[in-house]
């Protein structure tokens, strides 16, 4: 273990043996820190927080503080995070809430940059990127291998689809489905397609992004069909396709609804 001598770790927190801390860090109790973690200069772990092993928290970052919540009292929620994950400078990362999960939850191979928050009761899966200043409001869902660009600022409970891509400056109010790319607020709101180079580069075959592709045209690209009737159809053309299946459940089961194009090409 490589502790600074003027870092600050309560008595209550454990930490791995490997474990590194920098100077002026402070770790609190109720914190579990696996092997191999980082912990820079000046950053702040609160708890009840578990971290899993070989993550990097970058300088200054505050980690495991108390929900932005007007109802929060001090309840014993916490926040749960995986492995392999960096969490770079300044970033912001909360617990959750009794009238949410509990718990926020960030799983493995995450890039998190600087001035990224995370609000209370969010849900992140594996390898997604958020990119500098990106923001979830509470109760954010957030699928596998999507990225969200830079100054991205999504509304409470919304739900973000895997291997979605958000461009830079977006403000997001509704679900985002899986595969596509899009970006704008919500009055200006440009779906682009599906995220072709992003599929491909983790090993989608042409048949898949074929079958997605066309799926997303009935979707977005039908105006003289309703929501729902271009939903069944694109299940039904593609019943065989378990990525057009996942994408058309997403659709049945978003409770805030999903974004529309509202700038045509």
């Amino acid at each position: 273990m490589s502790i600074h001598k003027a870092a600050v770790i309560d008595p209550g927190a454990e930490l791995d043996s490997s474990v590194s801390v920098g100077p002026y860090a402070v770790i609190e109790a109720g914190v579990r820190i696996g092997a191999g973690t980082r912990v820079e200069a000046h950053a702040v772990i609160s708890g009840p927080t578990t971290i899993g092993e070989r993550n990097l928290i970058g300088s200054f970052a505050v980690v495991g503080g108390a929900p932005q919540d007007l109802g929060y009292n001090g309840e014993p929620t916490e926040l749960i995070i995986g492995s392999d994950n960096q969490i770079r400078e300044y970033a912001s990362i909360h617990r959750g809430t009794p009238g949410g999960h509990g718990r926020t939850v960030i799983g493995d191979h995450n890039l998190l940059m600087a001035y990224t928050h995370v609000a209370h009761d969010c849900q992140i899966g594996n390898h997604v990127i958020l990119a500098n200043v990106a923001t979830l409001a509470g109760h954010v869902e957030v699928g596998d291998r999507a990225s969200i660009g830079g100054l991205v600022a999504i509304h409470q409970y919304c739900r973000i689809g895997t291997y979605s891509y958000i461009g830079g400056v977006s403000g997001i109010s509704l679900d985002v489905p899986p595969y596509i790319i899009l970006a704008g607020t919500r009055n200006r709101t440009r779906i682009s397609g599906i995220n072709k180079v992003g599929l491909r580069r983790n090993g989608f075959s042409r048949e898949t992004i074929k079958n997605l592709d066309r799926a997303f045209k009935i979707i977005f690209r039908s105006p003289n069909l309703l929501m729902k009737d271009a939903i069944e159809i694109a299940r039904n053309e593609m019943k065989d396709c378990p990525e057009v299946g996942a994408l058309v459940t997403f659709f049945k089961e978003s409770k805030r609804g999903v974004v529309k194009q509202t700038i045509m090409d």
